[in-house]
């Protein structure tokens, strides 16, 4: 199986291709610059992999919430590889893949992923590990206030990813109402944290056609 996976929801730009169990991944600082960059880590993923994109079995990409165009590049960029090459396309929420992140570098199986969504505002998801290392959305996605927050009844320490925690660390712990290790507060979207989770969607088939692929805003308001 080859995937190759994008992401460009918030200020980091990413790439990463899994190919039959190995991942290789670019990752980069580029707030506002992604259009000028994105194309070319994918393409120096692909060279260094010796393959084309005509040879991916399908490609993912950062479906949002997050930057609204950045959400419209990535779609776009996945839209384009998958009418050329004919394969289907994986979109990936932006705060699974925060959830994700933190299962495979701290060993949280519970998440409160946050992403600052400005106009004092986070964007907001609870994830949770299941039998087969995935995160699960527990409850649905929301944009709100910080003091707005809902957090699952359940046992267990949660732990907290995100630039929300960076932002709203202090009203996000008021309203949970317990003390969270926030200690990735400063992390984002990556997309080879995207790969796990876009490659058992593609296991079981639950996909889509490049013309189906849309970003998920969860607001109406532009924000960039």
């Amino acid at each position: 199986m080859k995937l190759l996976a994008i992401d460009s929801s918030t200020e980091a730009c990413s790439c990463a291709l899994f190919i039959d169990g190995g991942i290789q991944h670019r990752n980069m600082m580029a707030p506002r610059r992604h259009a000028e960059f994105i194309l070319p880590l994918a393409e120096e993923l692909l060279a260094a992999a010796g393959i084309t994109p005509l040879q991916l079995d399908g490609v993912a990409f950062g479906c949002g919430p997050g930057s609204f165009t950045g959400l419209r590049l990535a779609c776009g960029i996945a839209q384009g590889i998958a009418f050329a090459a004919n394969i289907p396309v994986l979109p990936i929420s932006s705060l699974a893949t925060l959830a994700q992140a933190a299962a495979m570098e701290v060993g949280a199986s519970q998440v409160l992923a946050a992403i600052d969504a400005r106009m004092k505002e986070v964007y907001w998801g609870c994830y949770c590990l299941n039998e087969l290392g995935l995160m699960q959305l527990i409850v649905e996605e929301i944009v709100c206030t910080p003091t707005q927050v809902t957090v699952p009844t359940m046992e267990g320490q949660w732990y907290g990813v995100g630039s929300g925690w960076s932002t709203y660390a202090e009203l996000l712990q008021q309203r949970v109402g317990q003390s969270i290790d926030h200690s990735q507060a400063q992390r984002y979207p990556q997309a080879q944290a995207m790969l796990p989770l876009a490659v058992a969607k593609f296991e079981r088939q639950q996909w889509l056609s490049a013309e189906e692929a849309v970003p998920v805003y969860l607001r109406n308001q532009v924000v960039t």
